[in-house]
């Protein structure tokens, strides 16, 4: 099986304004082509099936937007996380690192998060002024990011 350099998992429903942030930015990644050894995923919530697409990676990127996120976007490195909320319907991208580290009794791959500030998440609603700014500032971000795949330089960016 083939190893891809990086998969870059983006989710949010489109249907909820603000919550397209995170497949509307993959869109624009796609747009670029930046790289051929990076894998885009998208999705409306992760889930734990979604183990299965890190399984052949050597770095992993999530998208998601953010009510949580106090500037345009923020940065962080994630590690595995158990959850323990009472559902399996959505996962946050620890508790998916969490279940890869159960199943493969393996370390997951290098993984961070790109949380995109959103404020409108009402079905329905448009992308918010603010949320189009922060799409862009994230872009910009990203098109420095994506040439250099290494875990290192890429923590060298983190915000929070």
């Amino acid at each position: 099986m083939l190893k891809n350099q990086l998969v870059i998992f983006a989710y949010g429903n489109p249907s909820r304004g603000d919550d397209a942030l995170g497949p509307m930015l993959l869109e624009l990644v796609e747009s670029e082509n930046i790289r051929d050894d990076i894998m885009l995923l998208t999705d409306f919530q992760l889930q734990v099936e979604h183990v299965v697409d890190l399984e052949n990676c050597q770095l992993a990127l999530f998208i998601d937007a953010s009510v949580d996120c106090l500037q345009a976007f923020c940065f962080q490195l994630l590690y595995p996380q158990k959850d323990d909320s009472y559902t399996s319907h959505a996962m946050h991208p620890s508790a998916l690192l969490y279940a890869y580290q159960q199943i493969y009794q393996i370390v997951p791959p290098p993984t961070f998060l790109l949380s995109v500030q959103g404020e409108s998440f009402e079905l329905g609603d448009a992308l918010s002024v603010s949320a189009k700014q922060h799409l862009e500032a994230a872009f910009q971000f990203l098109q420095v990011l994506l040439p250099q795949i290494e875990t290192q330089i890429w923590q060298n960016h983190v915000t929070t």
